[in-house]
């Protein structure tokens, strides 16, 4: 599988980066599955899928509210986390996405723009070898409006000094499209796990 490129030219390639850079997704539905199993919470995979992207806290609310449960947010967070980091050692990156990281470093502005924590994203670059590639990260804490809304992906524009206009985006999500979308800028979408294999 290629990924098509619209297109350009392009100044900056703006990644989300579970799902997107890292083959992570399954891995922390493996570690939502097993933090909330100690709540008695279920979170069926295709809802996990269709909330890619939301910041941990909020998916924890929403599922406070969707079960009338009270899970103690911060620290059903940090037991996900620390289960996710655990299975670390199985991650592999999205081959397509990375040729294109490959091909293109040091010759266009990069930047990780993810609903994630930003030692999560940190811990799965290192791992994957890469962290080193990017100008800049947009992690869960530095945006106050989550995806789809275009604030994540505007400020790692306005970091990296680029024209909105003149950022590609590579997303796995709907919710990731649509705040490319809404941020005036052209994307890419990588096919999630069972649609790649």
């Amino acid at each position: 599988m290629t990924l098509p490129i619209p297109p350009g030219p392009f100044a900056a390639y703006l990644f989300d980066c579970d799902g997107t850079i890292a083959d992570s997704m399954p891995l922390h539905y493996i570690a939502w599955s097993q933090a909330l199993a100690e709540h008695g919470c279920a979170f069926p995979e295709d809802l996990f899928y269709a909330w890619g992207g939301r910041p941990i806290d909020e998916i924890i609310a929403s599922l406070n509210e969707m079960h009338s449960l009270h899970m103690p947010v911060a620290e059903v967070a940090l037991r996900k986390e620390a289960l996710y980091f655990d299975l670390l050692t199985q991650l592999k990156a999205v081959p397509e996405v990375l040729e294109h990281i490959h091909h293109s470093h040091d010759r266009i502005h990069f930047a990780v723009v993810s609903g994630s924590a930003r030692d999560s994203v940190t811990a799965s670059l290192t791992t994957l070898g890469i962290l080193d590639r990017f100008d800049t990260l947009v992690c869960a804490g530095d945006y106050t409006r989550s995806k789809p809304h275009p604030e994540p992906f505007l400020l790692a524009a306005q970091r990296l000094g680029v024209d909105p206009a003149l950022c590609l985006v590579f997303e796995d999500t709907d919710m990731g499209i649509q705040s490319a979308t809404a941020a005036g800028m052209a994307s890419v979408k990588v096919p999630q796990p069972h649609h790649r294999r």
